[in-house]
């Protein structure tokens, strides 16, 4: 699909793969767990392949994440496999030099009521250009792996949610 531009990063949390897709397929329980850095998450669609996220910034996380609203079209989406791969349309600082950004997270359990969760984005830049520097990847990166933080905090924290 894209000319080499990959980046992959793993992250370990500490709550059950089920617990966690449960909650990232899910607007309103993604807008709860995540209370403070979303104004609001709005699907269109049945959450399936098609389906349009729109992820409204609160002014803290806008101002972070140098944007107030992701927009991003599910491409896949596989519950028994716990993998979610979608292309985004709009949001963040990098994402304004790129032509094209597809990610993908895949959960796997990884004991007791643990995963990982893995990461892969895949772009392709405006200019034509190779990999982006390594700040602007691990900016890239970096706000996935920050959600998938809050998710784990608030569901340690709320222990019976989406068990």
């Amino acid at each position: 699909m894209v000319a080499g531009c990959v980046i992959t990063e793993e992250c370990a949390l500490a709550v059950s793969a089920e617990r966690m897709w449960k909650v990232s397929c899910s607007g309103d329980a993604m807008l709860k767990a995540c209370a403070g850095s979303f104004d609001a998450v709005d699907v269109e669609g049945d959450g399936g392949p098609g389906s349009v996220t729109t992820l409204t910034l609160s002014a803290a996380a806008a101002a972070a994440a140098g944007c107030g609203m992701v927009k991003s079209r599910v491409l896949a989406r596989d519950d028994v496999a716990m993998l979610l791969r979608n292309e985004v349309l709009e949001g963040s600082k990098v994402s304004g030099q790129l032509k094209l950004q597809v990610t993908e997270v895949k959960l796997e359990a990884a004991g007791d009521g643990a995963c990982v969760a893995k990461f892969k984005v895949e772009y392709e830049r405006l200019d034509g250009g190779g990999a982006l520097t390594p700040e602007d990847q691990t900016e890239l990166i970096g706000g996935y792996l920050a959600l998938m933080k809050i998710v784990e905090t608030y569901l340690i924290a709320n222990p019976t949610e989406y068990a």
